[in-house]
Parts: structure tokens; C-alpha cells; sequence
């Protein structure tokens, strides 16, 4: 069996897990990927994460923030539920926030706003930044600059850029966070060239499900549906286009996340 395994972004109040959540957490903890963080990405479903890792406590833990396709909901209600969500031990995270131009869900003048507001919140309450990026580095990046000497820590999540914005994240200390894209024989195959250039102590590792499936699974759902259980596809994936050893993978993601979101 590999070395415990952390998810750093799991989905889990997505509606595909009401049945059967239990089994789900269960098939994980059966392949030693003993924690989970649960991405906030409103605050409706910032609450619904936290009020998981009560269920699941010392398992699950959570994020709490506004993500940029529901940046046009954020306010002084949103800020607030925020402020409030990060009191608790088990919300390890400002996020999941950002820019997304591909999307453009909210507007790009809602999506800075609600961005550099839980820059803000991050920085004032010494908490790590959980964020996604899409289509908008050059924004994302001059949004964070005058920030930088005060983010606690930042997580470049489901990092599938170029090995140009590779360089400038790592430059800026974020970690950068790999999901099942790397298994992707079709989109892929840039961040299978590149993921060599991370160094393992700024490494983490995903599954953002229910989404991004890994490709490289022999028996695939037929629902499609992808679980924490799959993040060893990803360990292996990013093994084989590296020198580390899948173990090895497993020790520095995880110490890193626990470093990071100071999971006990």
C-alpha cells in the first residue's frame, strides 16, 4: 500500500456524494489517504463544508471562501461568513478564490474584487490562500503582488499552465497543486513534461473531485464520478514522469499539506 496520502481538494458537497458519503470517505481511508480538505467555493457551500468536518472530524477539514464563478454573490454577508467560518480549527483555508476568464461566471471587476477581498482576509488572519486561475495569470499575478510579504502561504490549485507560469508561482513560493489532469493522454501531456521542474517540498496533490476523472484508470465508474480513493492514480502519474518514487510522492505532498494547513 503507498504511504499515507492527503487530498488538499475534494468537492465533497457536490450533490453526486448525498447517497453514499460514508462509503466514499470509507474507500479512502482503506488506501490510507487519511485526510481530506473540502473546498469552499460560496458561502453557502463554505458552510456546508465545515459542517462536514464536524461529521468527520480529524478526517475531513475545509476551505472557506467564494471561488470566481460566484465572485458576483460576494459581499459584506459572504465576508462575514467567512471571517466567522475561519475561526474554527478545522478551516485550514481562504479559498477556493481567484480569477477565471475562460468561465466568466462573474465579471472580471467581480472576480478581482471578491479575489483581493480574501487576499485580505487571508493576510489578516495568517491563513493560507487556496486558489484557482484560468485563463487570467497576468491579472492573478499583479492582484497578489502587493500582497506577497504578507500571504501566510499559497496553493496554485489544479495547476495546468505553462512551464513559464510555473517558474513565476514557484518564484513566488506558492505550492502547486496536481490533479487527474496529469493523467490526461490528450491535455496532459504539457504539465507531464514540466511537473519534473517542481521541487517535491513545494508539491501537493488533488483529485478536485467529482470532476477530472483520471484517464489512466484500467476500470473507469460508469458514472464517471471521480473520488479521493483515485488520488493514487495522480501519485503515480506524476511518479512516472519524475525521479521520485511513488512513496516518496506520498511523504513530501503529505508533510507539505500538513505544514501547510497545519493538519494534526
Amino acid at each position: 500500500m503507498i504511504n499515507e496520502l492527503i487530498d488538499i481538494g475534494a468537492n465533497l458537497t457536490h450533490k453526486d456524494y448525498k447517497n453514499d458519503l460514508n462509503k466514499v470517505i470509507e474507500d479512502s481511508q482503506n488506501l490510507n489517504i487519511n485526510k481530506l480538505i473540502v473546498t469552499g467555493s460560496s458561502k453557502e457551500e463554505s458552510l456546508k463544508a465545515f459542517t462536514l468536518t464536524k461529521l468527520y472530524p480529524n478526517i475531513l477539514y475545509s476551505t472557506a471562501g467564494v471561488h470566481p464563478h460566484n465572485a458576483k454573490e460576494y459581499c459584506d454577508t459572504a465576508e462575514l461568513a467567512i471571517y466567522q467560518l475561519a475561526n474554527n480549527d478545522s478551516v485550514v483555508a481562504i479559498g477556493e478564490c481567484g480569477l477565471d476568464y475562460y468561465r466568466n461566471y462573474s465579471s472580471a471587476e467581480d472576480q478581482r474584487n471578491a479575489f483581493i477581498q480574501q487576499i485580505k482576509i487571508a493576510c489578516d488572519l495568517n491563513l493560507p490562500l487556496f486558489m484557482h486561475q484560468r485563463d487570467a495569470h497576468e491579472d492573478f499575478i499583479k492582484i497578489l503582488a502587493p500582497y506577497m510579504d504578507n500571504i501566510e502561504a499559497g496553493v496554485v490549485h489544479c495547476f495546468t499552465g505553462t512551464k513559464e507560469m510555473l517558474e513565476i508561482y514557484l518564484n513566488s513560493n506558492f505550492y502547486i497543486g496536481i490533479t487527474g489532469w496529469i493523467c490526461d493522454e490528450r491535455r496532459g501531456m504539457d504539465l507531464q513534461k514540466i511537473v519534473s521542474k517542481i521541487p517535491i517540498n513545494r508539491l501537493l496533490i488533488e483529485t478536485d473531485c467529482p470532476y477530472l476523472l483520471p484517464r489512466t484508470l484500467k476500470i473507469k465508474p460508469k458514472s464517471k464520478r471521480n473520488e479521493p480513493k483515485f488520488l493514487t492514480e495522480i501519485v503515480k502519474a506524476i511518479a512516472n514522469n519524475t525521479d521520485y518514487s511513488i512513496n516518496e510522492i506520498a511523504d513530501a505532498t503529505s508533510k507539505n499539506a500538513r505544514n501547510i494547513f497545519k493538519i494534526i
